[in-house]
C-alpha cells in the first residue's frame, strides 16, 4: 500500500491507517456529540466495542477498499446509533425493545436473592459493589440497582426519592 519493502509497508500501514481511522473517529464524535461515547444504554456500549473493533480492523488491512469500508462502517455506527436515540424518544415501543429495564438487587437493606439469580450477579460481586461505595451496613442500603448497561448503582443514606427508582423492576 505504502512502501515495497515488506516491513516498512507493515509498519506504515499499522500507524498510518490507524491514525487516520482514529481521526475519522474523533471527527464524528465531534460532529454526533459525546453521548455516542456514552454508555448510556446497552446499545451504546455495544458501539462502543463495535467502533473498537473497527480501528483494530482499520490498522491491519491490506487494500484500499477494505480501508474505505471500514470507514464507512464507523460513520454508519454513528448514523444508526443516533437513528435509534431518535426513536427511543419517540416511541416507548421501541425504547422497550432495544432497552433492557433496570433491576433492583437489594432493597431497604434486604438482599433479593431471585433477582440475583435471574440476573446471573454473585452475592460476592454485590458486596463488592456495596464495599466500594462506602457502605457500613445493609440498613443504610435503600437500593441496589443493576442498571440496563450491566453498571450496578448503590443507593444508600437516609432516605430515597422513589423518583429515582420508577422505572426499576422487581425480579
Amino acid at each position: 500500500m505504502f512502501f515495497d519493502d515488506k516491513w516498512l509497508d507493515i509498519a506504515a500501514r499499522g500507524s498510518i491507517l490507524t491514525a487516520l481511522a482514529l481521526v475519522w473517529i474523533v471527527l464524528l464524535i465531534r460532529i454526533v456529540g459525546l453521548r455516542s461515547l456514552s454508555k448510556m444504554t446497552n446499545f451504546d456500549f455495544v458501539m462502543t466495542v463495535a467502533l473498537g473493533s473497527l480501528l483494530a480492523s482499520a490498522s491491519q488491512v491490506t487494500e484500499w477498499g477494505a480501508y474505505v469500508q471500514i470507514l464507512v462502517g464507523v460513520a454508519m455506527l454513528f448514523i444508526v446509533q443516533v437513528a435509534a436515540a431518535l426513536l427511543r424518544r419517540q416511541s416507548e415501543s421501541i425504547e422497550a425493545a432495544i432497552q433492557n429495564c433496570p433491576v433492583y438487587l437489594m432493597r431497604d437493606g434486604v438482599i433479593d436473592e431471585k433477582a440475583l439469580a435471574k440476573t446471573r450477579v454473585a452475592h460476592s460481586d454485590l458486596i463488592a459493589k456495596l464495599r466500594e461505595a462506602n457502605v457500613m451496613h445493609f440498613d443504610e442500603v435503600r437500593a441496589v440497582v443493576l442498571e440496563a448497561t450491566g453498571d450496578v448503582s448503590v443507593l444508600h443514606g437516609e432516605a430515597l426519592d422513589e423518583r429515582l427508582t420508577q422505572d426499576v423492576e422487581e425480579a
